[in-house]
């Protein structure tokens, strides 16, 4: 049986000096299950899940039970496991006023780009989806899932999110080199990037400080874009500047 990474203590849940309790290794694995469903972007047979989750099939499918009983996983009519339609109610309940309130700035954004705006916010070392809003009447746009997780100093919004932080709290990965381009950008008050975090497609976010919450940022992506950055990221600002009034600053 393959080891679970999830299964070392989790850091960051005691004082400094004391012993932190060994994690759970069921929970682990079912919160592992969830993300593996996530990442697949289709349904998975229960030896599929088993298999990348690296422990039997008996045990793969007890955990599945489980998550099917709590609406978390469900089936196909073929049998196939997919996230269920509890994950929805959960997720709408995460930061619930600021995707509120940021939800209608993103829907404003997609339909006058013809682009699809997305809200990201820092979770440890990565960038997560929020909330995404794919344009009305596009003959084409891409989609990014809400619950997608990318590194920060990766991908535009990546980008935007690590010029919130301190320096100290940056990845040890992030080069000098890109250091120099997160700042030159942070200047300019946008970020860039291309064939980063997706191949071919572009993205242009700005940061979205929010008092006393995890650092943010929205962002455009498409395949490719006529309209200059510095167009895209003044439209975001006004929504970042928006969505900040609403929540008090």
């Amino acid at each position: 049986m393959a080891a679970d990474p999830l299964s070392h203590p989790v850091q960051g849940l005691a004082p400094a000096g004391r012993a932190v309790a060994p994690a759970s290794q069921t929970l682990s694995r079912g919160i592992r299950i969830l993300e593996l469903l996530g990442d697949a972007g289709e349904p998975l047979t229960i030896d599929e899940v088993a298999r990348r989750l690296g422990v039997h099939r008996s045990v793969g499918y007890r955990l599945l039970r489980t998550l099917e009983d709590h609406g978390l996983v469900s089936r196909t009519d073929a049998g196939r496991i997919e996230l269920g339609a509890r994950l929805a109610a959960l997720a709408a309940g995460v930061a619930h006023d600021l995707q509120s309130e940021a939800l209608p700035e993103l829907t404003a954004v997609a339909n006058e780009l013809g682009m699809t705006c997305f809200l990201v916010v820092l979770d440890r070392d990565e960038c997560v989806t929020l909330t995404s809003v794919e344009p009305r009447h596009a003959a084409a746009s891409v989609a990014q899932r809400p619950g997608s997780r990318h590194p920060i100093g990766i991908g535009a919004p990546g980008k935007a999110v690590l010029s919130l932080l301190p320096r100290a709290q940056w990845p040890a990965t992030v080069t000098a080199q890109a250091e120099q381009l997160v700042r030159d950008a942070a200047a300019r008050g946008f970020m860039v990037s291309h064939d980063e975090v997706i191949p071919s497609l572009h993205a242009v976010a700005v940061p979205l400080p929010l008092r006393g919450r995890a650092p943010a940022a929205i962002a455009v992506v498409s395949l490719a874009s006529e309209r200059p950055a510095a167009e895209l990221a003044a439209r975001l600002q006004r929504a970042a500047t928006a969505i900040r009034t609403a929540l008090g600053g």
